[in-house]
């Protein structure tokens, strides 16, 4: 089995690659190609990725290369993990919309759009390739905004399916907090990416007692704490919001916070510069613990356990993914993405039915997506007037004044990604 990771060079990849060759049973990968235009730190995660392998006697191959038409050719998945303008667009992302009063975030908001904007006409060419090098091959997701990628993906034709770490993170939480293992946790997940609620914590199954009211009046406030919300809030919604909602329910408290400390990024590119001077030691076998304060906690797992399923091998049945609606929550259009347990295999992801969703949450869903609608539509068309009705549709922007300050700010600081401007 051979599955590519475009984005190889990425600080993230050695978690990816710990995945790998601890649940090799069940993706038995026999080749593993790391495709990555950025050569030099290609090799370091490289090499790391081979000593990894060996020190867990994983016998597949490693590759590198910077020839994605090389790299995806014969692989049964390829997985999208590639960040456009790096960190340094990142940055900017996190900072410009601050100028307009608006949180400056890299997947939501006036950020997340200007990340939308330069990575959907990237991954949709490297799919075109994918699909002409073998139209069989599975593409997963991990690209943010993956719910806007995921969704142009789809429309494209392509076999998609998005993936976040989010659910497998409060999976993981929920069941170290009730002593059972990750398996027995069913999550009641819905919603969008990077916009979602655990209306329920399920024991055994998509049927099994729900005892989210038992973590939540015995873990409350480590489990407020952990997003940054007060406890109240968690008592009175009686559900676990993603943390991703705290730049809803506390706009203006996170915009005067950002306001004061550097910005995500600039410490993520400091991390990332130690990373890759511990992954150049040839002593080094093993994902270094700094690797765990850059993100992306259990991605390996999701990502092993969805392509497992998706090529026929020994994958969860359900598992939190990002596809198709198709009428799985009625007040939005079949063709928006959602986030949301799906009956994953060969097949592809089914999402299973979900309980009506409570106005409280279906109101900002539905708004989200029709943001999402007009995102999609700037990212393939371009275009200020399409930038401009993205961003004053969205809940975080929201006022003609600021949309228009920050379609300004965000082409600005964007052009050289633009093709149409």
């Amino acid at each position: 089995m051979k599955l590519a990771v475009v984005g190889g060079g990425s600080t993230y990849t050695p978690e990816l690659i710990d995945g790998f060759a601890r649940l090799r049973d069940t993706l038995p990968l026999t080749e593993l190609v790391l495709v990555d235009p950025a050569a030099e730190r290609l090799e370091l995660v490289g090499g790391l990725a081979r000593r990894i392998f060996a020190k867990q006697d994983h016998d597949g191959e490693v590759v590198t290369t910077s020839d994605l038409d090389a790299g995806v050719e014969g692989a049964d998945a390829v997985l999208l993990q590639l960040r456009v303008g790096g960190q340094a667009a990142r940055e900017q992302d996190e900072t410009w919309p601050l100028e307009c009063g608006c949180v400056g975030q890299e997947t939501t908001g006036a950020g997340g759009l200007a990340k939308a904007l330069r990575t959907v006409p990237v991954v949709l060419d490297i799919a075109e390739r994918v699909r002409r090098a073998n139209p069989d091959a599975w593409i997963i997701d991990f690209t943010n905004p993956v719910g806007i990628v995921t969704r142009a993906l789809l429309r494209a034709g392509h076999k998609a399916v998005g993936l976040c770490n989010v659910a497998i993170g409060f999976q993981r939480k929920f069941a170290k907090l009730l002593g059972v293992t990750p398996s027995e946790v069913h999550l009641d997940h819905v919603g969008l990416n990077h916009l979602t609620w655990e209306r329920a914590v399920r024991l055994g199954g998509p049927e099994g007692e729900d005892v989210l009211p038992r973590l939540l009046a015995g873990h409350g406030d480590a489990i407020a704490g952990d997003l940054r919300l007060p406890r109240p809030v968690l008592d009175r919604l009686g559900v676990v919001p993603s943390y991703y909602l705290r730049y809803f329910y506390a706009h203006d408290e996170v915009v005067r916070e950002l306001g004061t400390k550097p910005s995500r990024a600039a410490e993520v590119a400091a991390m990332e510069r130690e990373l890759l001077e511990m992954y150049g030691d040839p002593a080094l076998d093993e994902k270094p613990a700094l690797l765990a304060e850059r993100g992306g906690a259990f991605y390996s797992e999701a990502a092993v356990d969805l392509a497992a399923s998706l090529l026929g091998g020994g994958g969860s049945p359900y598992q939190v993914v990002n596809t198709y609606n198709n009428g799985t929550l009625p007040f939005l259009p079949d063709d928006a993405v959602i986030e949301t347990q799906a009956a994953v295999g060969a097949h592809g992801a089914t999402p299973l039915p979900v309980a009506p969703v409570d106005p409280l949450y279906a109101g900002l869903i539905a708004n989200v997506t029709a943001y999402e609608d007009l995102a999609l539509e700037a990212a393939l068309l371009g275009g200020r007037d399409r930038v401009f009705k993205a961003l004053l549709a969205h809940p975080l922007v929201g006022q003609y004044a600021y949309a228009d300050g920050l379609a300004d700010r965000l082409i600005a600081h964007n052009r050289e990604h633009l093709a149409w401007a």
